[in-house]
């Protein structure tokens, strides 16, 4: 059985979020609890990360990022070099755009080497935080497999993505 752990981005996702419609849809989905939402510091949240999946077997383990949470889970994959199952890297907030001025510390280069295990970057054309073609960069990257999905802005609640059937269809593709 697969281990799934949803890391959110900035403020954390909400209860309309597609990550807490995925959370609800099984026992084996869990949410990884920051410290500090409204102003996160990459170095605890890789940290969290890590703590978190203490204990599991690694090759259980899909990671599924929103946004920031896509920059943690590539730094935390920079970090600490461990191969898990997968991740499903939803909407990567592009941190080096200059309208990106939220108040998150050390995320920002984005990593750029290539991850070690199956990973799935999923886009849209009209986001706000990052280009299409910034997000094919970052999959092209990471060694991704990549997604578009049209106009649907951030992929969250404000663009319609509460239940979001189709990104469960997309996990699947991880195993």
């Amino acid at each position: 059985m697969n281990n799934y752990f949803i890391v959110s981005g900035l403020g954390n996702s909400g209860p309309q979020h597609w990550q807490t419609y995925f959370e609800r849809t099984g026992e084996n989905f869990k949410r990884i609890e920051q410290q500090e939402w409204d102003a996160p510091n990459c170095n605890d949240w890789t940290a969290t990360i890590d703590k978190a999946i203490e204990g599991y077997d690694l090759q259980t383990i899909i990671l599924i990022g929103h946004s920031l949470g896509c920059a943690t889970i590539a730094h935390w994959c920079a970090r600490y070099n461990k191969k898990i199952k997968g991740a499903l890297l939803v909407a990567p907030s592009d941190l080096e755009a200059p309208q990106y001025d939220f108040p998150a510390k050390g995320f920002a280069p984005f990593p750029k080497n290539k991850i070690d295990f199956k990973t799935i970057v999923v886009a849209s054309t009209d986001d706000p935080w990052v280009s299409i073609e910034r997000a094919k960069y970052f999959a092209d990257k990471w060694g991704s497999e990549f997604v578009n999905i049209g106009n649907a802005g951030h992929i969250n609640v404000s663009s319609g993505h509460s239940e979001w059937k189709e990104g469960l269809e997309i996990l699947k593709r991880l195993g």
